[in-house]
């Protein structure tokens, strides 16, 4: 019986690193942000429906990511007619994953929305990636783009941080070194696995 961990963090919580680390010991990774990028990506099977719910929003390289995100942003119902499209696509694209790796012993589930969107439904467990406010925000006003404001209405759509760790089974702290990240991330393969 395959067992489904499912993986989140909020924003600038290092959550594609600590992926790749489950990742290198094997074990396979659904990446819910790849699969949106690649559905809505240039000949992607999402993009005449986002074309037509937001007009002028995609192009030859299929959708224009900045102006679908000004058509979106701060606008809750945009945002659910988006997400009406988008789901469903990644949850068939999740079943495929899953009976591809049916004989694993563990899958994760990459879903940075977790608790906001899909909540912890079909899971076998919930690991959360944290990290100090502080480390956060750096590593957040680091990314191109990224303003102050910005960051914090992300944050203000996302469940806060300790709300997240404190509904999880799992806390991956990556304010501390990779080497130590990798070792959580090792001590959480086994505890899934050990008992198969």
């Amino acid at each position: 019986m395959t067992r489904i961990l499912g993986l989140t963090g909020s924003i600038g919580m290092g959550k594609s690193t600590v992926a790749g680390m489950f990742r290198e010991r094997g074990v396979p990774v659904f990446d819910a942000d790849a699969v949106v990028h690649e559905l809505q990506g240039p000949d992607g099977v999402l993009v005449p429906a986002i074309e037509a719910a937001f007009p002028g929003t995609t192009g030859p390289e299929g959708v224009i990511r900045p102006k679908l995100g000004a058509a979106v942003f701060g606008d809750r119902e945009a945002l659910a007619r988006l997400e009406g499209i988008v789901h469903p696509a990644v949850a068939e694209s999740r079943r495929r994953f899953l009976s591809e790796h049916e004989s694993a012993p563990l899958v994760v589930f990459d879903i940075p929305l977790l608790y906001e969107k899909t909540g912890d439904r079909g899971l076998d467990g919930v690991a959360v990636v944290s990290a100090p406010a502080e480390a956060q925000r750096a590593r957040v006003l680091a990314r191109p783009g990224m303003t102050p404001e910005k960051f914090e209405q992300i944050l203000d759509l996302q469940v806060p941080d300790a709300e997240k760790r404190a509904r999880a089974d799992f806390v991956i702290d990556t304010g501390t070194s990779l080497a130590a990240t990798r070792a959580q991330v090792g001590r959480i393969v086994a505890a899934l696995t050990e008992s198969e």
